[in-house]
């Protein structure tokens, strides 16, 4: 076998990774954590937008315009 050969097989495992398990009720838990925001720098985001937001109403004036 040749050097160049011996580098094509050099990532190959003779099984493959391990895998984790976990119980129902954790991957549960999980699933129901996904649909919730974590991110401390996201968060920020949304809050800076809602006090953008709240500023901007009070220039809304809604009133129909007759032409």
């Amino acid at each position: 076998m040749t050097d160049e050969e011996d580098k094509t097989y050099e990532n190959e495992s003779p099984s493959p990774t391990p895998m984790v398990q976990i119980s129902l009720k954790e991957y549960d838990k999980l699933k129901e954590h996904q649909k919730f925001i974590t991110d401390k720098y996201l968060i920020g985001c949304i809050d800076n937008l809602e006090r953008l937001v709240r500023v901007l109403r009070k220039h809304i004036v809604r009133s129909v315009i007759d032409e």
